[in-house]
């Protein structure tokens, strides 16, 4: 797959400015959770590659689709008593870091035992190391969750009730999803219920 390269500022250029927070987006289907905190990479992708990715998680992953369009998590459920902190934390993050390319190189599905569920990933090769380093600069300011799992970057693409249709939808997938390259340059604080979803910032690397 031929990599087409995107804008970039040259150097001595002003840093773009912070784009203004986007209004509200609901999803009356989904049960109400909780309000917590997360903080997203939300990929630029060719406009054909973002295409790939919308359409299967609108069918496969339509509650969060409703709401968000493909990204990284990087912070996960958060209280809202951390919001002042987790703020500081990204924009603190973001003005020390440069936008960097990734590569989706394989699909993987995750069917836990007995959870009743699957998840379909696409998971990053190049990229990865410094996704994973976003992710414990921001969480150095959040206390630590005990028996939270190992942080493994990736974008969520589908939920299923068992594993054989993750599967089958994943080997369908892969053979026109990946390889596909992007770039990671912003940062995003968003606060979601699972049917609403509110964004509190967004800060463009430096």
């Amino acid at each position: 797959m031929a990599v087409v390269p995107f804008p970039r500022t040259r150097k001595g250029d002003a840093p773009a400015p912070s784009p203004p927070p986007r209004a509200p987006h609901t999803n009356e289907n989904e049960v109400e959770a909780p309000m917590r905190l997360f903080v997203v990479a939300e990929p630029v992708l060719l406009p054909e590659d973002r295409a790939r990715l919308v359409n299967l998680r609108a069918q496969h992953h339509r509650a969060e689709a409703d709401l968000i369009g493909p990204h990284f998590t990087l912070v996960f459920g958060v209280e809202p008593a951390w919001r002042d902190a987790l703020a500081a934390t990204v924009e603190r993050v973001a003005s020390s870091v440069r936008p960097f390319w990734f590569v989706l190189q394989r699909l993987r599905v995750d069917a836990p035992p007995r959870s009743g569920r699957a998840w379909l990933y696409a998971e990053p090769h190049e990229g990865a190391e410094e996704l994973s380093a976003l992710h414990e600069m921001l969480a150095e300011s959040l206390p630590k969750a005990e028996g939270a799992p190992a942080f493994e970057p990736h974008l969520t693409l589908g939920m299923f009730t068992n594993g054989i249709d993750a599967e089958r939808v994943a080997q369908i997938a892969e053979r026109q999803t990946v390889p596909m390259h992007g770039r990671v340059e912003s940062l995003r604080l968003i606060e979601t219920d699972k049917r609403t979803l509110s964004e509190i910032a967004s800060h463009q690397f430096s």
